[in-house]
């Protein structure tokens, strides 16, 4: 995100950036903070500054012009995390990052890194390779050796998970998917729920906002190990392409000229991918591999998110486009990059 700011569009920033205060210090820090004056900074040096002596927190205009407003919200928390430190618990003379003010960061689920961007991680190397070399392998023009690469990979998941979840602790992250919007799609949600279900993370769509244009959005959240939450982004990229190719091709072969039956047909794609996987999982649990969750995760997720409100959507009318994009979705066969020096979240291709 580029582009500069005109004074309407900053004024609207600042009130956005209280407003997101506001609602980090009810539902974060029970309102435990009184709000200070919060501007934007020229300075390209840092981030987000509290000043203690001015009471005001200062956000870098470069972070919310260059960064997802995830990130900026991240950084918000973290400043906000230091206002605690000091004027709740008195935390005057310790170094910015001392006991005090990690000890809120970690009650509060508050990142104490606090960059808000997102950092590469080397962690599970092994297991990432492994699944990634099997993935590769389900781009074979042989459709039965492809299946049998991506059910193996999918399994290999389930068993790398599964021994992960025994250690005594492990790292999580969280990270925004795809592009913002004003509008979630029927196709969307089962595209959310696709990566809740099987790609062991946890799934949540949050409110954003695009200062450029002066609006909220919603955009996915997926929360898990660092491993988990790039299979994820591989899916979920790989699958919003391959969805919008088979339509591009529905439409070809069947001479349809309109988008009208767009989203219809991609919600049939998801539905179709969705009940292969669920068939996957189905031979696994014969083989005694059974996924029950995360706890630990779950307590990550908890504490980014408190205030967890599920709503239930009845979703578009079924009709014959839904039913040849089911069709087509239970033929996916899911597959990625097989070098590391791809892009992240790059994947190309779709099963025939």
């Amino acid at each position: 995100m580029h582009g500069e700011l005109t004074a309407n569009l900053e004024r609207q920033l600042v009130r956005e950036l209280l407003r997101e205060y506001k609602n980090l210090n009810a539902s974060y820090l029970r309102g435990g903070l009184k709000t200070p004056t919060i501007e934007l900074g020229t300075a390209e040096s840092f981030l987000g500054r509290w000043h203690q002596t001015t009471r005001t927190i200062e956000i870098s205009r470069a972070l919310v012009l260059g960064h997802s407003w995830g990130a900026v919200v991240e950084v918000l928390k973290h400043e906000m995390a230091h206002q605690y430190a000091h004027e709740v618990l008195g935390a005057v003379d310790e170094t910015s990052h001392g006991r005090a003010f990690r000890e809120v960061c970690a009650r509060f689920g508050i990142d104490a890194r606090a960059s808000g961007i997102p950092s590469a991680h080397e962690a599970d190397e092994r297991a990432v390779t492994r699944i990634a070399k099997l993935l590769a392998l389900a781009e074979s023009p042989n459709r039965h050796e492809a299946e049998a690469a991506m059910a193996a990979a999918q399994k290999l998941m389930l068993k790398y998970n599964l021994e992960a979840r025994a250690q005594e602790s492990r790292g999580y992250e969280h990270r925004h998917l795809g592009t913002p919007s004003g509008r979630v799609s029927e196709h969307e949600r089962m595209l959310a729920m696709i990566l809740g279900k099987h790609f062991f993370v946890e799934v949540i769509w949050v409110p954003v906002y695009r200062p450029l244009a002066g609006k909220r959005a919603s955009v996915l959240e997926v929360c898990g190990s660092p491993s988990n939450v790039a299979m994820a982004e591989y899916a979920h990229t790989f699958l919003s392409r391959t969805a919008d190719d088979l339509w591009t091709a529905h439409k070809r072969a069947s001479g349809e000229r309109s988008n009208r039956d767009r989203r219809t047909f991609l919600t049939g794609v998801m539905q179709g991918f969705l009940d292969k996987l669920g068939t996957q999982a189905r031979v696994h649990a014969k083989e005694g591999l059974v996924w029950v969750g995360d706890a630990d995760l779950h307590g990550f997720y908890r504490r980014r998110h408190p205030h967890v409100r599920n709503v239930r959507y009845g979703g578009r009318p079924k009709n014959q486009a839904y039913a040849k994009g089911r069709e087509h979705g239970q033929r996916i066969v899911l597959h990625k990059p097989v070098t590391a020096s791809e892009s992240r979240g790059r994947l190309l291709g779709r099963g025939s």
